[in-house]
């Protein structure tokens, strides 16, 4: 007997498509595909493209070449920079976050200036997330801006146990404040770094087994609101080169990693609908699909393989690992769109 329960289609609110700019890596079909084969039907993408999303021509330029590419649904942040703040007001009714990179990132999104901070915290909408790393330094920043302009701040792949405390603090404070964690910090960490080499190499980096356990805690107090897998695909051939690229494919293994936390006890089925579904919805206000489920096999255990992945760079930091709960039907708007093996669209749209 087959142990099928089924939950809602998911969402992720972190992920890099690399569509414009980096399509060796990946692109709106193969990023969506693997969406799909992964159980979420919704993904928001990051702006740090080689062309960064910073301009309303270049927001509309990913929008244009996403139509008919979606097998997921798409939405997509905005990125602050000394010359996109004069656009917030026409971008925010269209994106769902403003990504501010306040230390080192790729492309150029870098602000470190004061006065241009408090101008990004000033213009942009009280409706809608900031989104900040959570490195310590500028992460006690972002939040003392926040107060004073009474922004939403989301934090980035929170990795650190201070980071945690700092999070919950703030919380305690009355902030209006979310946080996500990444699976690749909550199911590996430094010591896995020696197998790996460099398909071990992300930002943040892999951590102590001290502070994954602090990550499982604070998902389990709920100071941790959610999942951003923090898909950043590179191709195997960047991951070996000269100069590696930091960053993990994820959007594939999240939820096995998951199921497989819920039959070992360390997650329930309530905790993982919460940070997969139910905080990222209201954080991000993202619309309801209707009738789109999806459905797993609870007792089904298997091996994650490089070759049955849909991602374009073809490889996982989890592969050879064996997880239990499997992914078997994907259904979106009434719409049969993964049947176990097959993907079928693209029905996904645009979310603008």
């Amino acid at each position: 007997m087959k142990n099928l329960i089924r939950l809602p289609g998911l969402i992720d609110p972190h992920v890099h498509l690399r569509e414009p700019g980096a399509i060796q890596k990946e692109d709106f079909q193969t990023g969506t595909k693997a969406a799909i084969a992964g159980g979420f039907t919704t993904v928001l993408d990051m702006p740090n493209n080689p062309i960064p999303t910073v301009t309303p021509e270049a927001l509309q330029q990913k929008i244009d070449l996403a139509k008919g590419q979606l097998f997921s649904d798409v939405g997509f942040h905005f990125g602050a920079s000394r010359e996109s703040i004069q656009y917030f007001s026409k971008v925010q009714d269209l994106v769902f976050g403003l990504k501010l990179y306040m230390n080192h990132t790729t492309g150029e999104l870098l602000i470190e200036d004061e006065f241009v901070l408090e101008e990004v915290f000033s213009a942009w909408t009280k409706e809608k997330p900031i989104m900040v790393h959570a490195e310590a330094d500028t992460l006690k920043k972002a939040i003392s801006l926040a107060k004073k302009f009474n922004n939403k701040l989301h934090v980035c792949h929170v990795s650190l146990k201070e980071e945690v405390e700092v999070i919950k603090a703030a919380k305690q404070d009355g902030l209006n404040i979310s946080c996500e964690v990444t699976c690749h910090h909550l199911f590996l960490t430094e010591e896995d770094v020696k197998r790996l080499g460099s398909y071990g190499m992300m930002k943040p980096p892999l951590r102590s087994k001290e502070d994954q356990e602090v990550l499982w805690q604070a998902l389990t107090d709920s100071t941790i609101d959610m999942i951003g897998s923090d898909h950043a695909p590179h191709t195997k051939e960047e991951k070996t080169g000269k100069k590696i690229p930091n960053g993990v494919p994820g959007l594939e293994t999240t939820l096995p990693l998951l199921l497989t936390a819920v039959n070992k006890g360390q997650l329930s089925q309530e905790k993982l609908i919460e940070i997969t579904l139910t905080n990222p919805k209201k954080i991000f206000g993202i619309p309801e699909q209707k009738k789109t489920w999806i459905e797993v096999d609870m007792d089904e255990s298997y091996v994650f393989k490089n070759e049955n992945l849909q991602t374009k760079c073809g490889w996982t930091p989890f592969a050879g690992m064996k997880v239990t709960g499997k992914l078997k039907k994907v259904v979106l708007r009434g719409q049969l769109v993964f049947d176990g093996k097959n993907i079928f669209g693209p029905y996904g749209r645009a979310m603008v």
